[in-house]
């Protein structure tokens, strides 16, 4: 089950560092945020990317390359304690995904004066996916013209092969026993040091197969009324967020405009994986391009 970027391949060779390191101050926590250069076309749609559990911001740069490469505004957003953000996890850690949801908020409250009359897009990369819903949700998907998920499903256990989910329920309420017994998820293999929160809400997810409540507000029935275009993409060989948790995933959007797509590794030419394909990620960066012409 460890869910790790780690090594994705043979070593390419290091990109230049192209983008602005920003920050985004949330009271005790600071959000990192990398802002690449404007293509050269102005006022072209803007998307902001959020990672997977653990996985900085950094990692994402050959895609943002590709994004900002096919005609869009980048922006790469380190989700809380982890990357340039700040403070790292520790016991004192309360959040879960209400304050995911938020920070996402923060995000784009911050970039609006600059992309004012533009389109804005999030694209979430497995936990970063679900911070970007349940913000839609709380919101009703203002501002934002159009969502992008990716490799991203609720590691429910029912929609796995019955032995592998009988598996996937043992491991998922193991890290959420342990994250809450130690008052912090480790990082053992898993994930990365996460919040005994986060840990906490991902594990009910896994369990219960919908989001838990925010802060007493419901998100699934406000996810079934949402009407924000998505695209909503799987990718193959991904054993984490396969194309069955999608698919269950995309069930909640009831009202939304989904196009659904699965990413193979004979549309790139190299093995894909739940990570390999951020570096690997030219046909959909493509894809999010005509997707994001499509909606504006």
């Amino acid at each position: 089950m460890a869910e790790h970027a780690g090594h994705q391949g043979p070593e390419k060779e290091e990109l230049p560092v192209e983008y602005e390191q920003e920050y985004v101050d949330r009271g005790a926590e600071r959000l990192g945020l990398q802002t690449y250069p404007e293509p050269d076309t102005p006022g072209v749609p803007a998307v902001v990317v959020w990672p997977a559990m653990g996985v900085p911001a950094r990692f994402y740069r050959p895609f943002a390359i590709e994004l900002r490469n096919v005609g869009l505004a980048v922006h790469v957003a380190d989700l809380r304690g982890t990357g340039t953000s700040s403070p790292r996890p520790s016991r004192a850690s309360r959040y879960g995904y209400a304050d995911l949801a938020a920070d996402v908020g923060a995000v784009q409250a911050v970039l609006k004066p600059r992309l004012e009359g533009r389109p804005l897009l999030l694209l979430g990369h497995s936990l970063g996916a679900h911070a970007c819903l349940l913000h839609l949700a709380s919101t009703g998907g203002a501002g934002i013209a159009g969502m992008v998920v990716a490799a991203a499903g609720l590691a429910y256990w029912r929609t796995y092969p019955r032995a592998r989910g009988v598996l996937t329920l043992t491991q998922t309420q193991s890290v959420g026993a342990t994250a809450a017994l130690f008052g912090v998820w480790p990082g053992w293999g898993f994930g990365g040091r996460q919040s005994r929160g986060v840990i906490g809400d991902w594990s009910y997810t896994a369990r219960h197969g919908r989001y838990p409540a925010l802060n007493g507000f419901d998100p699934e029935p406000a996810l079934a009324q949402l009407r924000t275009p998505v695209l909503a993409v799987s990718v193959e060989g991904d054993r984490y967020a396969p194309a069955a948790g999608l698919d269950y995933l995309c069930r909640k959007l009831t009202a939304a405009p989904v196009k659904r797509m699965h990413y193979t590794t004979a549309e790139e030419g190299v093995r894909l994986s739940h990570f390999r394909w951020v570096r690997a990620g030219g046909p959909l960066a493509r894809r999010v391009a005509e997707f994001a012409s499509a909606i504006h």
